[in-house]
């Protein structure tokens, strides 16, 4: 059995995001169900979440506003844009750029229960 290496470590990686959230419950329900990441507790007490790979964790916090103009903005790579599409919407969320928009990549972006913006991102076959 091979040994998995997660999360890498290495200088420069993006490792940890802090989401703002309205309520944390709901913000956790909808990543795990439209994303499928990992929803725990930490000993604190707060929840987190690691990405659906292992290589990103992160928690929501309360009393901050969510990020609801495009300035620095967060892709999550998705097997399928237009199914995640479709799961977004079903979970709370709001589709605010459909797909086509960057052509020739394959992209949408979304608002999460919050008001979070964030992009879909599917790998050209």
């Amino acid at each position: 059995m091979e040994k998995s290496n997660h999360p890498t470590i290495a200088n420069g990686k993006i490792c940890y995001l802090e989401i703002p959230a309205l309520d944390v419950i709901i913000s956790a329900n909808f990543y795990k169900k439209v994303f499928g990441w990992h929803i725990r507790e930490r000993s604190d007490g707060m929840i987190a979440f690691d990405d659906g790979v292992g290589e990103v964790s992160g928690t929501w916090v309360v009393g901050r506003p969510p990020s609801t103009e495009v300035g620095l903005l967060i892709y999550i790579m998705v097997d399928s844009v237009s199914s995640v599409i479709r799961s977004v919407v079903t979970h709370g969320g709001k589709i605010v750029q459909d797909i086509g928009i960057d052509d020739p990549e394959i992209t949408a972006r979304f608002i999460d229960p919050a008001g979070n913006i964030l992009g879909l991102y599917q790998e050209p076959s």
